[in-house]
């Protein structure tokens, strides 16, 4: 990092998972090693390849899941809950967390210098928004008549259906809720939303257009349509598992990944804007990566990809790999993916440096994935031991890296942080702790 270069630190903490609805309930999950991952409950299972997943079993969108508010921000959150499906209503949860922990409210801060970026998967509608509307169009044989649907169907829809699933709007609720009126965006990059979030909202400090930026992401692969599109398109772990166990990053006898959803936020901030309001600074931001790789065949590259990010993220915060604490792996327990990575990580900082992966406690969350794991990583800073991955009995010889199996395996002072999604489009973090 260059001396006049801005430098960037977290100052605010909120996640949504199948490890509870606070940082701490995720601190001591970790520290108890106790998988969040059960048999499902929002959805019939009978007929998917697997009946259990990651829940955020804690989160019912009530208004006490919103953390401290104001009247006023309490208010208007419940008014506008009708127009946030659960995905959304996770992600402006967690950013309310967020807000509350870094001690912001409209009082203190001022709204035209902060702005929010925030990642989401694209989001699917609930069927039962269309359920009147198709009754409306059943001809006499009860088949849907497609030529009913604009006379009939139409008529019984929500006219503000639309808003409940459109992925900009985690970030307008979060704007409109707390009075934001800064640069606001929006990323849809499945896995690796998190991560790029990040970056942008850095991006937007550096050129100067904010003080301060909410950022992270929110996603689901519980879903009553997406869950069926993910068990037909993605490689999944079967029963033959018990539930907490199903979860395997890196490990010899995993089969793929478990679905899961959450939500993971941040606030972001111009150190010198920090020091004056005397915040509290979990870790510095200093290193960021994106990058897609993909055959002519679209066949996606992952080993390269993730590699490209690890190089970009350490270049940017000038450092080597030796001055890697430890990295959060993707770690999302498919075959082929975990030993892409693995070999990407093992050719950046060998086999010695210590690699963790959060998806064992929460499934894969989609969007949400990384902004969670990145919070895990923090907290292993702050604790300064890291959690271990569970379910990593035997060592898969062809992921030859030193995954977290033991809880006394120090975190060092900083931490990469990867992710990529299915189509090869990575992203990497790196985070340390802050020295004045």
């Amino acid at each position: 990092m260059t001396e006049n270069q801005t430098r960037i630190v977290i100052t605010g903490l909120g996640q949504i998972s199948a490890l509870g609805n606070t940082i701490e309930q995720l601190s001591e999950a970790l520290d108890s090693q106790q998988s969040g991952i059960r048999t499902l409950e929002q959805i019939p299972y009978e007929h998917l390849i697997a009946s259990y997943g990651g829940e955020a079993w804690g989160f019912t969108g009530n208004i006490d899941n919103y953390g401290p508010l104001e009247k006023t921000t309490m208010r208007a959150i419940k008014k506008g809950s009708r127009l946030m499906c659960r995905e959304i209503q996770m992600g402006v949860a967690s950013a309310q967390h967020a807000l509350n922990d870094a001690g912001l409210n409209p009082e203190v801060y001022n709204p035209d210098r902060i702005g929010i970026v925030y990642g989401c998967d694209y989001i699917l509608s609930h069927p039962q928004e269309f359920r009147e509307g198709v009754r409306a169009s059943l001809g006499d044989e009860g088949r849907f008549e497609f030529d009913n649907w604009a006379e009939n169907g139409m008529p019984n829809l929500n006219p503000l259906w639309l808003l409940k699933y459109l992925p900009n709007m985690p970030a307008s609720h979060i704007g409109i809720y707390n009075d934001l009126r800064g640069p606001s965006n929006s990323l849809t990059m499945r896995e690796a939303s998190s991560n790029l979030a990040i970056g942008e909202a850095i991006g937007t400090i550096e050129r100067g257009d904010a003080d301060l930026m909410i950022s992270g992401a929110t996603g689901t692969r519980i879903h009553p349509l997406r869950t069926v599109y993910v068990n037909r398109q993605e490689v999944l772990a079967s029963n033959r598992f018990e539930a907490d166990k199903a979860s395997r990053p890196f490990e010899k006898d995993r089969e793929g990944m478990v679905i899961g959803e959450g939500a993971g936020s941040f606030v972001l901030e111009r150190l010198e804007h920090a020091l004056e309001r005397k915040a509290k600074i979990y870790g510095e931001i200093v290193g960021f990566g994106s990058s897609t790789v993909i055959n002519t065949d679209f066949t996606p590259q992952f080993q390269q990809a993730i590699s490209n990010v690890i190089e970009q993220a350490l270049s940017a915060a000038g450092m080597t790999a030796d001055e890697i604490g430890h990295i959060n792996a993707h770690g999302i327990s498919k075959i082929e993916t975990d030993r892409a990575e693995a070999k990407a990580i093992q050719a950046a900082f060998g086999n010695q440096k210590p690699v963790v992966a959060l998806k064992s406690y929460t499934g894969n969350m989609g969007a949400g994935s990384g902004a969670v794991e990145l919070i895990g990583s923090l907290e292993a800073l702050r604790k300064g031991v890291l959690f271990r991955t569970l379910n990593y009995d035997t060592p898969d010889p062809e992921c030859d890296i030193n995954v977290s199996n033991a809880t006394d395996i120090p975190s060092g002072n900083s931490f990469i942080n990867l992710s990529v999604t299915p189509q090869g489009q990575a992203s990497a973090v790196i985070v340390k702790t802050y020295e004045s």
